[in-house]
Parts: C-alpha cells; sequence; structure tokens
C-alpha cells in the first residue's frame, strides 16, 4: 500500500516537468491542435533553437550564474565570519547581535522589499546585479548554522592555536574552515539554488531585458499573437536545467543542507 501511494505521488510530481518536455518538442500548431495527446508524438528541435537563438537566454544565463556565484560567495564568508565572531569572541553587545539573528527569521522577506526598493532606487542601482546581489545578502540561517558548528569545536584547539602566535585569522580560516568543509559546500549548494531560482526581488528591480535572470526572462517569452506555448516551455526547461543537473551531482549534500536549515528552523 506504501509503495502504491509512493509511486502515485511521484507521477504527480513528475508529470509536470513530462507534460513541459512533452509541450517543447511539439510545433507551436500541433500544440494547440486536438489531436495533441498525453505522449510524445513528434519530436521537433524548433522551439529550442528558437529559445537560444531569438531570445536573451544566454544574457539572461550569464546574469543568473554570475549574481548566483557572487551572492553564495559574499553569503559564506560574511556569514562565517559572523558565526565566528558571535561563537569565539567576546565584545559588548554579542548576545543582543546573536538575538537580532535570530529575531530576523520572524520578519518575512516580502516586509522589506518596499523599503529595499527604495534604498537601491536612491544608490541607483535599479537594473544592475549590486540591485539584484544585496538585498539577498541576508541569510541568517547560515550565520546560525555556522555558529553551531563553531560552538562544537573543542576550546583546546583554539588555545593550541593561540599559544602558538595564531590569531583570529589563523583560526577561522586554517583551522575553524577546513574542519567544517562539509556543511560549507552543503550551504553553498543550496545557497546557490536559492539565488538561481529568485524571482520576486529580480523582477521587481530589474526592468531591462538584457539586465534579467532566467526566472525573470521567462516571463518575456511570448509572440506578437499570443503565447508562444513549445518556446515558454522550452526556455522553462533550458532555464531549470543548471539546477536541475546540479541537484543530481550533489544530491547528498542539498539533502543535508535542507535538513540542516529546517532543523535550525524548526
Amino acid at each position: 500500500m506504501l509503495l502504491v501511494i509512493t509511486l502515485t505521488a511521484a507521477v504527480i510530481w513528475i508529470f509536470p516537468l513530462y507534460w513541459a518536455f512533452v509541450t517543447s518538442i511539439r510545433s507551436e500548431g500541433h500544440v494547440v491542435s486536438e489531436a495533441a495527446g498525453l505522449l510524445p508524438d513528434m519530436f521537433s528541435l524548433a522551439a529550442y533553437s528558437d529559445a537560444l537563438f531569438n531570445s536573451n537566454l544566454l544574457t539572461w544565463y550569464v546574469n543568473s550564474i554570475g549574481t548566483s556565484v557572487i551572492i553564495t560567495v559574499l553569503v559564506l564568508i560574511s556569514g562565517m565570519m559572523c558565526a565566528y565572531a558571535l561563537s569565539q569572541m567576546r565584545f559588548a553587545g554579542r548576545r543582543v547581535l546573536y538575538a537580532v539573528v535570530l529575531a530576523s527569521f520572524m520578519i518575512p522577506s516580502q516586509a522589506l522589499v518596499v523599503t529595499q526598493f527604495v534604498l537601491m532606487s536612491d544608490l541607483g542601482l535599479v537594473n544592475t546585479w549590486a540591485g539584484i546581489i544585496l538585498p539577498q545578502l541576508i541569510v541568517p540561517v547560515v550565520i546560525i548554522v555556522y555558529k553551531q558548528f563553531f560552538d562544537a569545536v573543542p576550546k583546546e584547539m583554539r588555545e593550541a592555536v593561540l599559544l602558538d602566535g595564531g590569531g583570529e585569522y589563523t583560526l577561522l580560516f586554517k583551522v575553524y574552515l577546513p574542519l567544517n568543509w562539509g556543511i560549507t559546500s552543503a550551504l553553498a549548494i543550496i545557497t546557490f539554488i536559492m539565488a538561481w531560482n529568485q524571482f520576486f526581488w529580480p523582477f521587481l528591480v530589474i526592468t531591462s531585458e538584457n539586465m534579467m535572470t532566467i526566472p525573470v526572462g521567462i516571463t518575456q517569452v511570448r509572440d506578437t499573437f499570443g503565447v508562444n506555448y513549445a518556446r515558454v516551455m522550452a526556455v522553462a526547461l533550458l532555464g531549470a536545467a543548471p539546477v536541475a543537473i546540479a541537484y543530481l551531482i550533489f544530491q547528498k549534500k542539498v539533502t543535508e543542507a535542507v535538513m540542516i536549515s529546517s532543523g535550525v528552523k524548526g
């Protein structure tokens, strides 16, 4: 019984992807005809060729890859350094700062959109990579996860490094970070995927088609006389392909990161 339920759920989950693929390999005329069925009855790459050569898909790829990589690197570095300071250093207001980080979970990102947009507009960062990147650097879960792992490192190790003349830089990047490469790689993958899939904020801050990312660019794939379904599905599949491939390759790390972040949030 459990197997039947699992297979049914899997079929329901995968059907939209299957239907998107079947639609993308049909001609536009066949997509909207009554002859179109559930099974793939033709194979045409015209929609994919149209998406690649008659749209800004390659430009959107560059924008998505560039912004997602920068966001991932900056989030990990800033989160790691903030977590190290909260975990290993003693300074006035440390507990208050950590309480603010924890409290940030209670503020939905949508509540900050108006303020962020006004700030980006005042700084002249609308329609720029910086305008996409800066508001997405606030990821408190990365700080909390790193802090938990830094708290678990034996204090004797820190004292030994300090006695040998090592400083905070040595402790963080040559001792603590190598001990946590697993969690770093997991957080990097999940942060990259989240940045790649981000739609709402880039949709607001970007109005120039040449500056759009993949999720926003898909909304621009339309025809003069209506929706070109095969082309839209081709662009959607091509846009999702890098993330899907990354997930298949790093599935274990992604699952680990999701479990960790879910455990922290819970």
